[in-house]
């Protein structure tokens, strides 16, 4: 029998070797570091914003250039006006696209998610007026640390604050690109209709929660890229990578020791503390890693001090690094089957579309037969149909429209049909279509509408329908 004594100890023992399946989060606190990489960064923070803030804003023949319009059920890009029934070039743009993140993912690895991608960029602007506001990262660190003082509360407020202001403008701005800025800016603030107000305080919500808050948790346990880039990786894909060979056995520099032993990384931790998702990169290629550089100008400088070449830490594969690659010899490398392969696909794709749209008649009809009367036999013995012809104009320009009909011996319209249909817009029209009563068979007999522009003759639309006799 185990006296009591025994198993209080194997509960406490219990208890002490007991593992946790969730990592409790720690905040990190980056570095600012400058350098080419960063530069870069902050370039494309402010080019993405550009676009981003400035196109809705952009004006063409007299509305908004680039514009999703619920109400009106059209995509406005500059001078190309889209309908639901073009939803095939939106398929055609996430097969671009996917094919593109491909090629760009096995070539760059993932360069777009350390410059381009909305969390990395907002993150940093973030943190930029984090870093304004409560000072570096010793000074965050301190504050964050100390009770709450007068001091604290203003700083903390006054982040917050800015942060709120922008995460609203990027919420407006979002919706401004499916409602038309101008009208937004009458209707602010109360006056926005209910799916308007939703998706702006939505969309800075998220903004704020995980540009402010979330960061590197985002990229680490959200994100779906960061899981399944490693099946685009491989040996020639160009990576953030730390260089072993050289580096190891890392160690201080100190007067008194003997360096022969040691290699050229003195252990300092910048690269780690300059990390956006707080990794060490000496540990090999990981999953959180977003590509952005920042250990390499951390690095670097610290290089130059000891009198050492750059590139500790480089861009670079991993073939190049464990084969000592020059640059010709990486560049060959890259240009490999399957980069071949990509490009070829999707140059074909994009090509193909730009014909298409290039070539893409401006004029959509459907035709509707008028249910209520199928056929009818009229006072000179003629047997008529009733259609109901929807006319889109995809074009900005009001044009008139020619309406004819073939297909049967002696088919003519009961009277003659010109359509006049405004820029961007829809009219809907009725037609009767006359055949003698000697003319086709019983049943269903085939016709073709024929819509030419009376001021273009390339715009010409060939419409089939079924001709009922009795």
């Amino acid at each position: 029998m185990k006296s009591s004594e025994d198993n209080s100890q194997e509960i406490l023992l219990a208890q002490s070797t007991a593992v946790s399946f969730y990592e409790k989060h720690k905040k990190i606190y980056i570095r600012d570091v400058q350098g080419r990489w960063t530069t870069w960064r902050w370039a494309f923070v402010w080019l993405t914003q550009i676009l981003f803030f400035c196109t809705p804003w952009l004006t063409w023949n007299d509305r908004q250039a680039v514009l999703f319009h619920l109400v009106e059920r059209k995509f406005y890009l500059f001078g190309l006006v889209l309908w639901p029934q073009d939803v095939f070039y939106l398929a055609v743009l996430l097969i671009i696209s996917a094919y593109a993140l491909f090629l760009f993912t096995a070539v760059a690895g993932r360069l777009f998610c350390g410059y381009a991608c909305p969390q990395t960029v907002y993150s940093e602007i973030f943190m930029w007026v984090e870093n304004k506001v409560e000072g570096d990262r010793s000074a965050r660190m301190k504050l964050d640390k100390s009770a709450l003082s007068g001091r604290k509360f203003r700083l903390k407020a006054i982040k917050h604050l800015i942060w709120l202001a922008i995460s609203l403008w990027t919420g407006f701005t979002l919706v401004a690109y499916f409602t038309p800025v101008h009208e937004l800016l009458v209707a602010l603030p109360f006056g926005l209709s209910g799916w308007e107000f939703f998706w702006t305080f939505f969309y800075a919500g998220f903004c704020y929660m995980q540009a402010g808050f979330l960061r590197e948790q985002v990229c680490k346990y959200m994100c779906p890229y960061a899981r399944f880039q490693g099946v685009m990786f491989d040996p020639d894909t160009l990576v953030i990578t730390y260089d072993p060979e050289r580096g190891e056995p890392r160690g201080a520099r100190k007067k008194t020791s003997d360096l022969s032993s040691l290699g050229d990384c003195v252990d300092c931790g910048l690269c780690v503390v300059v990390c956006p998702t707080g990794i060490d990169i000496r540990k090999g290629i990981q999953y959180e890693c977003i590509g952005c550089g920042a250990c390499i100008d951390a690095c670097d400088p610290v290089m130059d001090k000891l009198g050492k070449p750059r590139g500790l830490i480089r861009y670079t594969t991993e073939n190049a690094l464990e084969k000592h690659f020059n640059a010709a010899e990486v560049l060959r490398h890259i240009m490999r089957p399957r980069i071949f392969l990509y490009s070829v696909i999707l140059v074909l794709i994009c090509v193909a579309s730009a014909w298409s749209i290039a070539t893409r008649v401006p004029l959509m009809v459907d035709v509707i037969r008028d249910r209520s009367t199928l056929s009818r036999e009229a006072d000179d013995g003629a047997i008529e149909n009733v259609f109901n012809l929807k006319l889109m104009n995809t074009t900005e320009q009001a044009r008139r429209y020619q309406i004819s009909v073939e297909g049967l011996e002696g088919v003519s319209l009961a009277e003659q049909a010109l359509v006049d249909v405004d820029s961007a817009e829809n009219h809907e029209v009725t037609v009767i279509v006359r055949v003698p009563s000697g003319s086709g068979k019983s049943g269903a007999n085939t016709i073709y509408f024929n819509i030419e522009a009376e001021d273009d003759d390339k715009i010409v639309v060939r419409e089939k329908a079924s001709f009922l006799m009795p």
